[in-house]
């Protein structure tokens, strides 16, 4: 059996984030994730997590400005300086909230910046914030996200993030596993699924197409537990999809897998 997160950024959408909580809780989740918890304060975060008896185990770098197109800030060197101010918002917020995982985003290359000189600034950076997260005794995890709906995101492919991984040579630095982005973006699915675990921090599913729950799409997700499982990978597994219904009635394909439902 699988230990299973709620992503309080794509599910319960029926419902404010601060009442993500409680939802999480009564659907049976023991462990919550969340994009961007920064609208929140964290002591409100802190007393939402213990009234329901939750932890939370992710949460993400501000993206930036997102109207001017950012997702994330580690890619370009123009944003060196607000990079390094979002690391502090962040492991501070995971630190007051006891959250021992903070995704730094890699965010989109410049046009007028080669791609050497961004993949060299984003290893500068992950470098930075692995040796700054060690401080607050946090992971750092990456995630390469598809081609498809983020073509020019500087971090595409599971092989850039094992690369960055062995480049850096951090204890505390893992790869976020997606599924979706995987499968999306490379295919290949379980080949290159078994070659990211044994990096892997964490692991994230949703359906393709349509980034819906598993079921929906052409995912065999079977195929993708057994592999899990046989890899002997033993962390959460991030529920990060957008329902096509009401949230609660999207987890019936969850039953066999799940310890607690």
């Amino acid at each position: 059996m699988f230990k299973f997160s709620a992503n309080l950024s794509t599910l319960f959408q029926e419902v404010s984030l601060a009442q993500r909580f409680e939802s999480a809780a009564r659907a049976g989740f023991d462990t919550v994730e969340i994009w961007f918890p920064y609208e929140l304060p964290t002591q409100d975060v802190r007393e939402l997590l213990h009234v329901n008896r939750l932890k939370c185990i992710g949460i993400n770098t501000p993206a930036g400005d997102v109207t001017r197109g950012d997702w994330g800030l580690a890619a370009d060197p123009a944003h060196r300086t607000q990079f390094d101010v979002s690391l502090d918002v962040a492991f501070r917020y995971a630190q007051q909230i006891e959250c021992s995982n903070v995704h730094v985003m890699a965010g989109h290359r410049s046009e007028s910046v080669s791609l050497q000189a961004a993949w060299e600034n984003y290893l500068h950076c992950i470098g930075t914030a692995c040796d700054r997260a060690s401080d607050y005794g946090l992971t750092v995890m990456i995630e390469p996200l598809n081609a498809i709906d983020r073509p020019l995101y500087l971090l595409q492919t599971q092989a850039q993030a094992i690369e960055a991984v062995l480049t850096l040579n951090r204890n505390n630095l893992k790869i976020m596993l997606d599924i979706y982005h995987l499968q999306r973006g490379e295919g290949n699915l379980i080949e290159r699924m078994r070659a990211s675990i044994p990096y892997a921090a964490h692991i994230q599913i949703a359906d393709n197409p349509g980034r819906h729950e598993p079921g929906t799409g052409e995912i065999n997700f079977s195929s993708v537990f057994a592999a899990i499982q046989t890899s002997g990978y033993a962390g959460h597994i991030g529920c990060e999809y957008s329902p096509t219904g009401n949230s609660c009635d999207s987890f019936a394909w969850l039953l066999p897998y799940a310890d607690k439902k």
